[in-house]
């Protein structure tokens, strides 16, 4: 896990080496294990944790375990009166808790000078989302999901990453429970299938593993095309640009020769069934393979 969380965040450029980072814990497993992996990862983390009101008793016990978890770590603790702000705003009491959480975060890692706000997203909220935007109808952009790296949706200029999109729900408990030995808590309202979201959670029990993640790569090929129809420099308009232009030579690694152009890896071969390409001084030079 440890590993893997590290290339995808120096993949994605998401954090700097010693960069202090807003980790926001929810209790659940997901929060956890984002927070253990940040800290063996040498990051300096700075905790914040949501109290929404929401689901009574459950709510507070959150919030102890959460001062339990980062006892020895900054902690910044915010109890909101959600039910009244949705109904003040005149929104779903979903978007309430969204849209406080998200000012607050900002708020604190301002506050704080951190460098990222890092929240749990995994594979398979990943799955979620694009399911979710499909139900309800959407364009390429809804079918990108969430990004490795993005804005705050409530403004501000330090950016909110995912370090766990690389990986899966049953990796991360697998992680926590059988390696880590950590435990976490449940919320609930999880289980509450009257929710879309929780519905279509439900509905990806039935998914394998790899149907998981075979979705949550779709989002972000998507949206290495979305930004190279915008115009933008980032890791995945490259990707998805790499791809088009090698794509009618059969190479199964685009991801590997796109990294190692990045890397300036010079001499370095790959080979497809019919064609090798080899990096001299910068450059992709693919030949035909002698029969």
């Amino acid at each position: 896990m440890l590993r893997r969380v590290q290339k995808y965040i120096r993949d994605n450029q998401l954090l700097q080496a010693g960069d202090r980072v807003l980790v926001c814990v929810s209790g659940g497993a997901d929060s956890v294990a984002l927070l253990d992996v940040l800290q063996r990862a040498g990051y300096e983390c700075i905790v914040a944790h949501c109290n929404f009101h929401l689901r009574g008793e459950e709510s507070d016990r959150d919030e102890a375990f959460v001062q339990q978890l980062a006892a020895d770590l900054p902690l910044h603790l915010q109890s909101f009166d959600t039910l009244s702000y949705a109904k003040e705003q005149g929104i779903s009491i979903e978007m309430a808790a969204r849209q406080l959480r998200y000012q607050w975060f900002r708020e604190v890692a301002e506050s704080t000078q951190c460098q990222a706000i890092a929240v749990a997203h995994h594979q398979h909220d990943q799955a979620e989302t694009v399911l979710l935007n499909l139900k309800r109808g959407t364009g390429i952009r809804g079918l990108c999901g969430m990004r490795a790296k993005s804005p705050n949706p409530e403004g501000g200029d330090i950016l909110v990453v995912r370090p766990l999109l690389c990986t899966t729900r049953d990796y991360i408990e697998h992680y926590l429970r059988d390696i880590r030995h950590k435990s976490w808590v449940d919320d609930s309202t999880n289980t509450d299938t009257t929710i879309t979201r929780n519905a279509i959670r439900e509905q990806l029990k039935s998914y394998s593993k790899s149907e998981i993640e075979h979705i949550a790569a779709t989002a972000e090929h998507l949206q290495g095309y979305v930004d190279w129809l915008d115009g933008l420099d980032t890791v995945a308009a490259g990707r998805a640009k790499l791809y088009e232009e090698l794509k009618e030579y059969g190479f199964a690694e685009i991801d590997k020769i796109y990294n190692a152009l990045q890397a300036g890896v010079g001499g370095k071969v790959f080979r497809s069934t019919t064609h090798q390409a080899t990096i001299k001084k910068g450059q992709l030079k693919i030949e035909p393979l002698e029969l």
